[in-house]
C-alpha cells in the first residue's frame, strides 16, 4: 500500500505557497496604521446609514396621529399613517424625515418631521463581518472608533486551530472604487499582547481568518 505522506506535503506546500502569493495585503503589500489600545478622545463616526430591519421612531410635531413606531421591512420599506411604502433603507433619518416631510405636506400645513432610531442594524455597508476560525463568526454594526480588537472581543476572539497572522483584512476603497486586501496580525494582538498589531476598522471591513494547516 503506497504512503500518503508525499501527497499530503505535496497539498501543503502548494496551500502555503497560494497563502504566500494570493493575498494583496502581505508583507509588501500595502500596511494598515497601528491604532491605540485606549483613544486619546471619541470622535463621530460618518452619518448613519438606515438598513433593513432597524427600528425607528417616527414623530411629527403636533400631529402624534401621524407617528409611529416602524420596523424597517426586509425590502427596504416603511409604512406610517398618510406614508405608503416609503423606501428607507440607504437614507440617513435626516433624509428620510424630509421625504416623508414632503408626503404629508400634500395632507398638513408645514409639517415637522423627526425620525429616531431606536435599534440598529444597519446596512451590510455599515457592519464589520468577521468570517473564519473565530469562536463566533459575525456580523457587527460599526460603531464610531471601533478597532480590530474590539471586534475580535465582541466575536470571542479565536478559534483553538485558527493562523491569526495569516488573517486579512478585505476593504472596499470609495475612490478608487477598488477592493484591497491588509494583512493582520491577529495572534499578535491576541495572544502576545502586541499594540501596534490593533488597527481601527471602517464600515464594511470583512474579516479573514483562516485555520492553521498543522
Amino acid at each position: 500500500m503506497r504512503s500518503k505522506t508525499p501527497v499530503r506535503i505535496i497539498l501543503a506546500s502548494l496551500g502555503a505557497a497560494v497563502g504566500l502569493t494570493g493575498c494583496g495585503g502581505g508583507a509588501n503589500g500595502p500596511q494598515l496604521e497601528s491604532a491605540r489600545f485606549v483613544a486619546m478622545q471619541e470622535e463621530p463616526g460618518e452619518e448613519y446609514i438606515i438598513g433593513p430591519l432597524d427600528k425607528l421612531t417616527i414623530h411629527v410635531w403636533r400631529n402624534d396621529e401621524l407617528g409611529a413606531e416602524v420596523q424597517v421591512r426586509p425590502d427596504g420599506r416603511i409604512t406610517t399613517p398618510l406614508v405608503a411604502d416609503m423606501p428607507a433603507v440607504g437614507k440617513t433619518p435626516t433624509m428620510l424625515a424630509e421625504d416623508i416631510r414632503l408626503q404629508l405636506s400634500q395632507y398638513i400645513e408645514e409639517p415637522l418631521v423627526t425620525v429616531i432610531v431606536n435599534e440598529f442594524a444597519g446596512t451590510f455597508s455599515q457592519q464589520v463581518r468577521i468570517v473564519g476560525a473565530t469562536a463566533e463568526p459575525a456580523s457587527l454594526p460599526y460603531r464610531a472608533n471601533m478597532t480590530l480588537l474590539d471586534a475580535m472581543i465582541a466575536v470571542g476572539g479565536l478559534s483553538e486551530y485558527a493562523a491569526g497572522n495569516r488573517a486579512k483584512l478585505i476593504r472596499f476603497d470609495r475612490q478608487t472604487g477598488q477592493q484591497q486586501e491588509y494583512a493582520l496580525r491577529l495572534s499578535d494582538l491576541l495572544r502576545r499582547g502586541e499594540s501596534d498589531a490593533n488597527v481601527m476598522l471602517r464600515p464594511g471591513d470583512v474579516i479573514i481568518i483562516p485555520e492553521s494547516m498543522f
